[in-house]
């Protein structure tokens, strides 16, 4: 079982002058995108009892992730605007006082899942922030391979210095790194590459870098590999970081390498077809509109 721990929102996208709701969230829609790859799947986040949160908690069943670990209260759900420019996505949060938001470490599930997943905005706010690096901590001392995406979204930090703190603490805990160039940049600061094999010095077994349509890259303590995009026609990227993150970890299950000691001798076959199955699930995504990640048989080889 892989459970993923972080937000859900429902992203409000732009329609003929108007907006209509989605479901989405960065580690919820990885939480879809590995059900629907056909991983054993749950999900852990604060969920509304309104109707968005019905939305969520429908769309979770549909792909067969188990829902029971979320928290639900009668707090609002968090909306995310979508502004769509040439296909690419920026965002508008609005997460005051949500049933995401407000999750807090007593409302943590005990760790049993053989891997989880962390990232996205639920890093950047208390208490929930908090939280989650609570459960990652838990996580790590239980056993369970770690992931962290961080996804920032840098108009949603208002504390810049304690969130890179949190960063700090959660990367050198996890034992598979994610990061887009855009956060690369961000967290670097200038010295991408050794940023990089500064992850890897620090214990990470595998550290995965996504530039969208030119591809993304793989470091490991004894490998280094580029895997092309996909070409198809880009409707938008919601998602597209999201779903790579799940064919990545549904590859690494299914080879049955989704342990400490199966990460730590990953040779380039396993790592090659983690990058695959991660690329060919984007791919899919980017080509219909919001965050609607694969079916399985969906995926071309």
């Amino acid at each position: 079982m892989i459970l993923c721990c972080g937000e859900a929102l429902i992203d409000m996208l732009p329609v003929e002058g108007a907006f209509a709701p989605h479901t989405g969230g960065a580690v919820f829609n990885t939480a879809i995108a590995l059900g629907r790859l056909g991983a054993p799947t749950s999900f852990f986040s604060g969920l509304s009892a309104d109707f968005f949160g019905d939305m969520l908690r429908a769309s979770l069943a549909d792909a067969s992730v188990d829902s029971a670990p979320c928290v639900t209260t009668a707090r609002p759900c968090t909306l995310a605007f979508v502004r769509l420019v040439e296909g690419q996505a920026s965002y508008a949060f609005y997460d005051e006082n949500t049933a995401g938001r407000l999750l807090t470490e007593a409302d943590l599930p005990p760790v049993t899942a053989e891997a989880c997943f962390f990232g996205g905005i639920s890093l950047v706010v208390e208490p929930c922030g908090g939280a989650y690096e609570a459960m990652m901590a838990r996580a790590r001392a239980a056993g369970s391979v770690t992931m962290i995406d961080p996804n920032i979204r840098p108009g949603f930090i208002t504390d810049e210095a304690g969130y890179r703190a949190r960063l700090g603490r959660m990367l050198g805990m996890a034992d598979i790194v994610k990061l887009s160039v855009e956060d690369l940049g961000w967290l670097a600061r200038g010295d991408g590459e050794g940023f990089l094999q500064g992850l890897i010095d620090g214990g990470a077994a595998l550290v995965l870098v996504t530039d969208g349509g030119k591809g993304a890259r793989a470091i490991s303590a004894r490998h280094r590999l580029v895997e092309p995009a996909r070409r198809v026609a880009v409707v938008d990227t919601v998602g597209a970081g999201d779903t790579f993150n799940a064919g990545v970890l549904a590859s690494l299950s299914r080879a049955g390498l989704l342990s400490r000691a199966g990460l730590a001798a990953l040779d380039e076959r396993a790592i090659r077809e983690a990058l695959r199955l991660g690329s060919a699930a984007a791919a899919v995504t980017v080509s219909r509109t919001g965050a609607n990640p694969p079916w399985a048989h969906e995926i071309q080889p």
